[in-house]
């Protein structure tokens, strides 16, 4: 691998840059640093990196980390940088390996006691390269299910498809691959990373709960820039624990500044020998051929593109529906981008991607950072009554096509007006969704809440009544509150 992150080895040269963000030298980083501040206005919120033939280019935040605060983003921001967990505990694995500890074609069978005949061959690395077969995942992130129970139910879980034939994304693996490394280790797997990997880098601002965090710096989450969700370090301090379902596949917290030592130091063979990196980086596990001849693989915890020319791209993303975090590595080229974002939307997770469409040709011109379409809505029910819920919706269908056609955008558009007391433009909007997909019976039981939340009693009985009817009983995961909330207004 090439030589990369010239600038990166010293804090105050990342620092000076962030100051002297987009230099009049490349005009693809002033390009880059408009589009950016453009999107400010229109819910993006985030920090940066580029590095480009071993040169920082770009080192800059943008927005707030925390608006009440206001906190603006930095090098030095917290972010959630979700699945991008993924390399560290692939990079655990191969720690492990080095340590003569572990192989990763070790059977599951080793680590883990009663598991059914079917998955007695999944081994490390299928659990690594997600070709076991195991479902996406078992439970929510932060439900603290008992480890045991938890991969009780996973192993009792018919498999996708048998070991090693396929390719399935699975986040449950990647919580066996850290209960692996506890077992292989005898310390817990964020002390295990600690240890290894974040003092010795003196990536103090990385982990769950053990570093000494500057809660100044944390970042809040703002899913789609509507909504305010707190920090996740401190969710996590609240429960002194971090729950199975997360650990080892996402949830780690750090900083953009954390984040380029480490890519530097993986790239100079700081983390692992060469040998190994070789290997986090290998093209394991076919996900897909493009037309244009790209190959796409998964890795360790990484996702790499084989172009035509034998350019690799290194990538992953990590969401947790409130923070995006994106890395795009080109190790022959010396490049890197960093993005953090905490107004996760679709809108907002393209950005790394434009960003290395506009490191690749600076001709190419990015589609301007729009509001996203709950932000839009949101921004004109500040001004309009509800009795203009019609121009609102008409609105949306214009700006944001078929975006009316999808039956979670007015529900979820209901449910956050609810909460933050909009009852009438709730209850319109959960109407009109009613109205739009009749059959539906999970949009009339929100449409009850809404009812129910603005005292209208009579109308949510009804709105309930109408969802369970609606029900099918194998898969009605509204009828339980249907039920409930029928049974607290004193309607059978």
């Amino acid at each position: 691998m090439n030589r990369l992150l010239k600038c990166a080895v010293g804090v105050f040269c990342c620092l000076l840059l962030s100051q002297l963000a987009a230099k009049d030298l490349d005009p693809r980083i002033r390009k880059i640093d408009n589009f950016l501040i453009q999107g400010i206005n229109n819910g993006f919120s985030g920090s940066v990196i580029v590095i480009d033939k071993g040169e920082t280019l770009l080192a800059k935040g943008y927005g707030y980390a925390n608006k009440q605060s206001k906190l603006t983003n930095g090098l030095n921001t917290i972010f959630d940088i979700g699945s991008n967990t993924k390399q560290f505990t692939g990079a655990a694995i191969l720690k492990l390996v080095e340590l003569g500890k572990l192989d990763t074609h070790q059977p599951i069978t080793d680590f883990f006691n009663n598991v059914p005949k079917d998955k007695r061959s999944i081994t490390i690395h299928h659990l690594l390269t997600h070709s076991s077969g195991f479902v996406e995942s078992i439970d929510r992130d932060f439900n603290h299910v008992a480890e045991v129970e938890l991969f009780g139910r996973l192993f009792s879980h018919e498999l996708l498809f048998a070991p090693g034939e396929q390719y399935s994304y699975s986040n449950i693996g990647y919580s066996l691959l850290a209960k692996i490394v506890e077992s292989s280790s005898g310390q817990s797997y964020e002390a295990f990373l600690r240890q290894q990997f974040f003092k010795p880098l003196k990536m103090e601002q990385t982990g769950y709960l053990l570093p000494d965090w500057e809660k100044a710096n944390l970042a809040h989450g703002y899913p789609r820039n509507v909504m305010h969700s707190g920090s996740m370090v401190e969710r996590y301090l609240s429960d002194n624990k971090i729950s199975w379902n997360l650990l080892g596949n996402g949830g780690i917290n750090s900083t953009p500044q954390d984040m380029l030592i480490w890519m530097q130091a993986l790239e100079s063979n700081k983390v692992l020998s060469k040998k190994s990196t070789e290997k986090l980086l290998g093209l394991h596990q076919k996900i897909k051929d493009y037309k244009d001849g790209r190959k796409l693989y998964y890795a360790y915890g990484w996702g790499i593109t084989q172009k035509i020319n034998n350019l690799r791209r290194v990538s992953h993303n990590g969401s947790n529906g409130r923070f995006w975090h994106s890395i795009i590595w080109y190790p022959k080229l010396d490049r890197l981008v960093l993005y953090s974002t905490n107004a996760d939307s679709p809108q907002l997770e393209r950005v790394a991607s434009e960003i290395d469409k506009m490191l690749h040709d600076e001709n190419y011109q990015a589609d301007p950072i729009h509001k996203n379409p709950y932000l839009f809505a949101f921004d004109f029910i500040k001004t309009n009554p509800p009795t203009k819920s019609k121009k609102l919706l008409q609105l949306v269908d214009e700006q944001y096509a078929d975006t009316l056609k999808e039956r979670a955008f007015l529900n979820r558009m209901g449910l956050l007006l609810m909460r933050q007391g909009h009852n009438k433009w709730s209850i319109e909007l959960l109407q009109h969704n009613t109205l739009l997909f009749a059959n539906d019976g999970n949009l009339f039981d929100s449409l009850g809440e809404a009812y129910l939340n603005d005292g209208q009693s009579e109308n949510a009985a009804v709105s309930f009544q109408t969802a369970l009817k609606l029900g099918k009983k194998e898969d009605c995961h509204w009828c339980e509150n249907s039920q409930l909330k029928l049974n607290q207004i004193g309607k059978k």
